[in-house]
């Protein structure tokens, strides 16, 4: 189960709106072991796409070094689909390689955005239950 903030779901469905209609992506960082996502960051979607996402490769190893050195792990990784129900696709599943990563998908294809959440491990996705708190703790 993905225990998250609401101010933290907002922020990723905020930056998924902002980007539509390509896709949206970002992380959000937490306490090494801790499965606890606390520091949104939100990156640029290299491909600028309404289909696909991709970090931009400088920025990803200037924020994981970051993480390196705050003692952070990516607890959530996100990306929005624009066009589709907030589903991994094969592509989505096959970039996937950080297995203790919660991975969530935000569907801006209807007024109202779907956000979910899964665990994909080897090819495998599982949906998770998403806990929307009110503040982190």
């Amino acid at each position: 189960m993905l225990t998250i903030a609401r101010e933290l779901v907002d922020k990723i469905v905020a930056h998924a709106r902002a980007d539509h209609p390509d896709e949206a992506c970002g992380v959000v960082a937490g306490p090494a072991g801790s499965d606890r996502p606390e520091r949104f960051i939100q990156m640029e979607n290299a491909e600028r796409s309404p289909t696909f996402y991709r970090f931009d490769s400088r920025e990803q190893l200037k924020v994981w070094r970051e993480m390196d050195d705050r003692d952070e792990v990516p607890v959530v990784i996100y990306h929005s689909h624009t066009a589709t129900e907030a589903y991994p696709s094969r592509t989505d599943i096959t970039y996937a390689s950080e297995p203790d990563t919660h991975y969530v998908l935000v569907s801006t294809a209807t007024d109202e955005p779907e956000f979910r959440s899964y665990r994909i491990l080897g090819g495998v996705v599982t949906e998770e239950e998403v806990k929307i708190v009110e503040a982190n703790g």
